[in-house]
């Protein structure tokens, strides 16, 4: 067996894959019946950030291994392997909505999706290096609790708290979601998940 297969499974990547793709599917599904942002009219960013935080919180359960003893002692160079799965597990959540949008009701446009992905496994990625894998869901799941039930933002640092739901192109958004993907990426790269 392949180093990346067994990577694959002790990270429990295959569960991940079919959570983000239920996750998804199932909003698709609840947008197209409820009418959501179709029509011409404006599109509601609650959705999609509802499936680009659950492909992250789904992803956040593999970053750390089955064994962290093994994971300690490994002859690999791991700061690469953490980093290319945290973006690669980004892109793969931000392609899983993009994909379903293709085939059904238009939720959210390609730069809001790159930015929210790789802002929401940065905060995943952040959370796993403070918390460890099990809890490293924590963190995306309170900021968007937060950001959802937050009044419009007027300031910014609203602006910088309800990042994930402003439009594209919007500054505060756009660097807001750049700094968490750096700073969690790298934390988790090089720490590791908290033990």
């Amino acid at each position: 067996m392949r180093w990346l297969t067994l990577y694959a499974r002790s990270r429990r990547i295959p569960a991940s894959l079919a959570a983000v793709a239920v996750s998804a599917v199932t909003v698709a599904v609840l947008v197209r019946d409820g009418g959501g942002g179709g029509g011409g009219g404006p599109v509601e960013p609650g959705p999609s950030v509802l499936v680009l935080a659950a492909g992250a919180m789904a992803f956040s359960v593999g970053l750390s291994g089955q064994d962290a003893a093994l994971d300690r002692t490994a002859a690999i160079r791991w700061v690469p392997r953490r980093a290319a799965h945290v973006l690669v597990a980004g892109a793969v959540v931000a392609a899983m909505l993009l994909a379903v949008q293709t085939v059904g009701e238009d939720m959210a446009t390609a730069g809001f999706v790159v930015r929210d992905s790789a802002g929401l496994m940065g905060l995943v990625a952040l959370g796993a290096a403070l918390a460890g894998g099990q809890y490293a869901w924590t963190l995306p799941f309170a900021w968007l609790s937060f950001a959802f039930f937050a009044p419009p933002p007027t300031s910014t640092p609203m602006e910088v708290a309800t990042w994930m739901l402003l439009p594209p192109g919007t500054a505060a958004g756009t660097w807001t979601a750049l700094v968490l993907t750096v700073v969690g990426t790298a934390a988790y790269a090089v720490a590791g998940p908290k033990r």
